[in-house]
């Protein structure tokens, strides 16, 4: 699937993720910020890569920005911001959950 507009999720507050996905031409281009990246920034990329993949999306530039998030966290905030940017918020793919 093409990504149809910038979206956006997430907060900048302690413990949570902002997660900002566009348009891309050239696979997964990450920006990443986080004072643990050294640590669990492999694992956040995979984390939003996953979602990614769930909806069969080539191309993108995600911009993360976070403040100490759990996994789980990552992903609600992920597939928030590919239904935004997929435009399909009202119908969700709950099979991906």
């Amino acid at each position: 699937m093409e990504i149809k507009e910038t979206a956006m999720a997430g907060t900048l507050e302690s413990s949570d993720i902002q997660i900002m996905l566009s348009a891309g031409t050239n696979g997964y281009e990450f920006e990443l910020e986080s004072d643990v990246a050294k640590q669990f920034g492999d694992q956040i990329k995979a984390t939003i890569t996953n979602v990614l993949e769930a909806y069969d999306i080539q191309n993108a530039k995600i911009s993360v920005v976070d403040k100490g998030a759990l996994d789980l966290v990552i992903k609600a905030r992920a597939l928030t911001a590919v239904q935004r940017a997929l435009g399909i918020v009202d119908t969700p793919n709950w099979e991906v959950m």
